[in-house]
């Protein structure tokens, strides 16, 4: 017995008809029959009544049709499970990570991929949060570290790996050094460095000042956490950030908590599909990975 003899069983007894199941099929009739006479002998029984011009089953065909069906639905899904190993093997994975973002856990997640699938080519591209949430949704990017606003940004799946509060951080002898909190107003009147439009650190900072009808001094902007704690030590102006990161600098900064900005800066993984089993993979090593938080941009 063999899948296509079962195959073309399923086609006849769909169609009611050998001719059109032979063109369902892409054989010839003759080649059709000639398979199913062959069944028919193996099984011991006559599946179709051949007596009129439609082919209608028997008893035992009718007691074979659904047999026949679970046989085909499972050599269907033993085939899918040999592509996804396949694709794991040979496939691609195209994985963001917001800029500035130095995250252990992230290159943690990729290399127990790598070791785990090494046939899978893994690009790494950096970019702004906006920037990276439309990739994942163009299908251009498969997976992204981003710092967002929102815990789903929309048309995405996303999962939260860390939701943090916004300080402010000076260093010793700033006017603002001997307090422990600050308000979006206290910050008014200040040079301020912060990240660039684009990263959610940024988007949840300019969002709590509009809600007030501020417009703060944005006087520097970087990147990266270090360039931005590395300015605001040498006095130049007020650092923005996340409370993680500014814990990183607690030896030459005082981080203060702005207490009119209760939205959290979040890092989130997001993604658009999981059929890519490669996405899957990497997302499981991820879960694992990011066991303990880090900075959220």
């Amino acid at each position: 017995m063999e899948l296509r003899q079962l195959e073309y069983f399923v086609a006849v007894a769909e169609e009611r008809n050998f001719t059109r199941a032979a063109e369902r099929v892409h054989i010839s009739q003759s080649g059709v029959s000639a398979q199913i006479r062959q069944l028919e002998r193996e099984l011991g029984a006559e599946l179709f009544d051949r007596s009129a011009r439609t082919a209608t089953l028997t008893v035992a065909g009718k007691a074979a049709l659904e047999h026949a069906r679970a046989a085909l639905a499972a050599a269907g899904a033993l085939g899918q499970a040999v592509d996804e190993v396949t694709d794991l093997i040979r496939g691609r994975l195209t994985v963001g990570m917001v800029i500035g973002c130095t995250v252990t856990p992230l290159f943690d997640a990729l290399a127990a991929f790598h070791r785990a699938h090494p046939g899978v080519e893994i690009s790494l591209l950096e970019d702004n949060s906006d920037r990276l949430v439309e990739e994942v949704r163009a299908g251009t990017v498969d997976l992204a570290l981003t710092g967002t606003a929102t815990a789903a940004p929309e048309g995405v799946n996303a999962l939260t790996i860390i939701s943090e509060r916004l300080v402010a951080a000076v260093p010793a002898g700033h006017p603002l050094a001997g307090r422990r909190r600050v308000t979006l107003r206290d910050l008014g009147a200040q040079p301020l460095v912060c990240m660039p439009p684009g990263t959610g650190l940024r988007t949840v900072f300019d969002q709590a000042c509009a809600a007030q009808g501020l417009r703060p001094v944005i006087a520097l902007q970087a990147s990266a956490a270090d360039a931005i704690a590395d300015l605001a030590t040498r006095g130049l102006a007020v650092a923005i950030l996340s409370e993680s990161m500014a814990a990183h600098y607690r030896d030459r900064l005082t981080a203060l908590l702005i207490d009119d900005v209760e939205a959290p800066a979040l890092l989130t993984l997001i993604w658009r599909s999981t059929h890519n089993p490669a996405v899957r993979e990497l997302l499981t090593h991820s879960r694992r990975a990011f066991g303990q938080g880090q900075a959220a941009p």
